[in-house]
Order: structure tokens, then C-alpha cells, then sequence
């Protein structure tokens, strides 16, 4: 039995090994690329698949002669062609629980460095420039109105730690219903009407053909100058030319981005210039503690698939 495991970002993976070595004779093949063709090569004979960022396109899953299971560490999976999975008789799992305090604490964190100007203050302190002129304006928060794209877990969680800061939170979500909003102090709202009423917006979809350039300069348009975007959840649901004309133009106000169109976000791309955006590079989901669930979780769902087992976080497949 063989089960490949494919990382870019941890320093091991001695986690998953640990608790897969629970299957008798198991082989254990370690990867870290993201060239399809070599993916493709790697996991042609493999029982299993963890992936962290390697490419399982249509290509990849249909090399996959015996897979039982692809689990992703992580939330999304738009890196998994699904159809190509099912169609293959392959279990796709992810690891749906693991983050949604340190995600919606990034979002939370990211929200208060805007409002309170942070980055910018911190440099008018370090270059001796004591005009409080410079950060104005800085609204009190709890005059303002948060506005959350999307009302899954993590947006749920972020809106308990913004009740009792925000004037009010509203939220899109055509999956969610009001009443169930209104259980947790949200407003539901239309998609325009978050963008023209929100001071801040923060986004928090998964990516899909729908969601791709969702947040485009329609909606930027919408949005008043003084407000803000938080985007944590994937980068190329902003069209982010469009972002980043409206920051040069200060059609709004600023932005915080943990995720990009295409990352690691380029050396020459114009965002890192700007001096009302903050910037972090896919760090969101980090803890010391959330790392630990998410291998630990990832190793457990494909332990149950290969002992012929329902996973515990199965992927519905369209």
C-alpha cells in the first residue's frame, strides 16, 4: 500500500507518518513538486494522496490507476478537479475545522491595523513626524458597519468577535437564509448592497467558477472611499488589477491581502508599493496548534479511507 504526500510549506511530515505507519506495510512517498507532469508520475501507483499545493487536474487524477482517496490539507480544494475524482470512483476529503480561529483572528487583526492606521502611524513615528493630520480620518468603530462576502465558518466565527465592536454586520451568502443570520447578529443582505453599506469588507468564499473576479471593479465602485477590503479566504476571487487601481486611484480606502491572484505574489507586483495596503503572505491559517490538527486530521481521514472507512469530512463531489 502506498500513500504519497505532497508538501511544499512544512519542514516534514513526520506527523502523518507517525499515524499511517498504523497500516501494515505501508510505503510512504514523499513530495514537494508542483509540476503536473512529475505529480502525475508520483502518484501514478499510489492508494492515497495528501496534497497540500500540487496540481491535481484532470491529468493528474486520471494517472491515479488505484487512488481511493485524495485528501487536501486545508479548507479549499480548488487545486483537485472533483469531477475527475468522481468520475474515477475517488474519495476527495479535506480539513474543514482546523483554522477557523487563527483565520478569522488574521481577518480581525487585519480589520483593526486599517481602522486604527497602524502601518502608517508606525512609520510617521519611526521618521519623527507627529501630525496627527496624517491618520486622519479614523472613524469610532463602533459607528461603522462590517460587512462579511460569505457566511461559512470562519466568516461566523469573525462575526462573534466583531458584535460587540461594529454598529452593525451584514453578510451575502445566497446559501444562508436571514433568520439563520439574524441568530448570530447579521443582517443578511444583497451582494451591492454589502459593497455600498460596509466599511469594511472582508471576503471570506471559497474559489469556484463563480466566485473567480467576484469582487470586481463593479463592486470596488460601490464601495465607499473610506472604506476597506480584507481578503483571507483565495486571492483570485478579487480581480486584483481592479484592486489595485482602485488603491492607486484611492477609490477606497486600503486593503489587507493574506492571498493572491498568484502566489508567492510577485517582487515586481504594484500592490507591494502601495502605502495603504497590508500585506502577508498566505499566513492566515497558521498556529502552532492548527498545524498539528491539519496533518494530524489529513493522516486520519486517508487512514480511514484505506481501512475501508467513510472519511470524516468527505467532499461532495459535483
Amino acid at each position: 500500500m502506498k500513500v504519497v504526500i505532497n508538501y511544499q510549506e512544512y519542514a516534514d511530515v513526520e506527523i502523518e507518518k507517525a499515524i499511517l505507519r498504523q497500516l501494515p506495510g505501508v510505503e510512504i512517498v514523499e513530495s514537494r513538486t508542483r509540476d503536473e507532469a512529475s505529480f502525475m508520475e508520483v502518484v501514478k501507483d499510489a492508494d492515497a494522496v495528501i496534497v497540500q499545493y500540487g496540481p491535481c487536474t484532470t491529468a493528474v487524477v486520471s494517472a491515479m490507476a488505484r487512488a481511493k482517496a485524495i485528501v487536501r490539507y486545508g479548507i479549499a480544494v480548488d487545486n483537485v478537479d472533483l469531477a475527475a475524482a468522481r468520475k474515477r470512483g475517488i474519495i476527495v476529503s479535506n480539513i474543514p475545522l482546523y483554522c477557523l480561529d487563527e483565520v478569522s483572528n488574521h481577518a480581525l487583526a487585519m480589520i483593526l491595523a486599517l481602522h486604527r492606521r497602524l502601518s502608517a502611524a508606525d512609520r510617521l513615528f519611526r521618521e519623527n513626524r507627529h501630525h496627527l493630520e496624517a491618520l486622519r480620518p479614523i472613524p469610532r468603530l463602533s459607528e461603522t458597519t462590517a460587512g462579511l462576502l460569505g457566511f461559512g465558518n470562519i466568516a461566523r466565527r469573525l462575526a462573534e468577535k466583531l458584535g460587540p465592536l461594529f454598529a452593525e454586520i451584514l453578510s451575502c451568502d445566497p446559501a444562508v437564509g436571514s433568520e439563520e443570520m439574524l441568530t448570530s447578529g447579521v443582517r443578511k443582505v444583497e451582494l451591492d448592497e454589502l459593497f455600498r453599506k460596509s466599511d469594511f469588507v472582508s471576503v471570506h468564499v471559497p474559489l469556484t467558477p463563480s466566485t473567480r473576479h467576484l469582487v470586481d471593479r463593479r463592486l470596488l465602485s460601490l464601495m465607499k472611499p473610506s472604506a476597506f477590503l480584507v481578503n483571507t479566504s483565495r486571492g483570485a476571487v478579487i480581480d486584483e488589477s481592479a484592486l489595485v487601481e482602485a488603491l492607486q486611484k484611492r477609490q477606497i480606502a486600503g486593503a489587507g491581502l493574506d492571498v493572491f491572484e498568484v502566489e508567492p505574489l510577485s517582487e515586481n507586483s504594484p500592490l507591494r508599493s502601495l502605502d495603504n495596503v497590508i500585506l502577508t503572505g498566505h499566513v492566515a491559517w497558521y498556529s502552532e496548534g492548527a498545524i498539528r490538527e491539519l496533518k494530524e486530521t489529513a493522516a486520519r481521514e486517508t487512514l480511514r479511507v484505506l481501512k475501508g472507512e467513510r472519511p470524516l469530512f468527505e467532499v461532495k463531489l459535483c
